[in-house]
């Protein structure tokens, strides 16, 4: 059995990720603990709940050093499937950028979409990735994000 965190902490997978603000501001209002992570300096609030952690440059390290440390009770801000399905099998929440909430019942499609579209570009496809970031996005992020604190906090001690 994963031991239970005594509070909720955040994770970011920070690199190319949108809505950081957004994250800082909920977690200043919850008082939460907030991981920032990536491969280079990113510039954070100064505050002690605050915390950049800069991993190697290389494939899969900040997943790494989050989904070695994500579990139940924390929620880790991602649009990496493969990083929020190691997260869900940990125990915790993994939320996209837009609001997406990943779930062991979605989990295995959006792999399985991933592999494909992988599987397409490799062959000289040309996809048309993700539809531009907008306002709506972030409102619908911020809702999201809200949620998961809510329900990570009622699992954690």
């Amino acid at each position: 059995m994963t031991p239970v965190p005594d509070k909720t902490i955040l994770y970011i997978d920070a690199d190319a990720c949108p809505v950081k603000d957004e994250v800082y501001k909920v977690a200043a209002r919850y008082g939460l603990k907030t991981f920032v992570v990536s491969n280079s300096w990113i510039r954070t609030p100064l505050t002690p709940a605050i915390e950049q952690v800069v991993v190697d440059a290389g494939p899969d390290i900040a997943d790494d050093w989050i989904a070695e440390r994500a579990g139940p009770g924390d929620v880790v801000i991602t649009n990496d499937i493969p990083l929020a399905d190691r997260v869900l099998k940990a125990g915790g929440q993994a939320l996209g950028t837009t609001g997406r909430l990943f779930t062991m019942d979605t989990i295995g499609s959006a792999l399985a979409s991933r592999m494909i579209g992988e599987h397409l570009r490799s062959m000289g496809e040309i996809t048309s990735g993700p539809k531009a970031f907008g306002p709506n996005d972030r409102s619908k992020f911020l809702q999201a994000l809200d949620t998961a604190v809510v329900k990570a906090r009622r699992v954690v001690k």
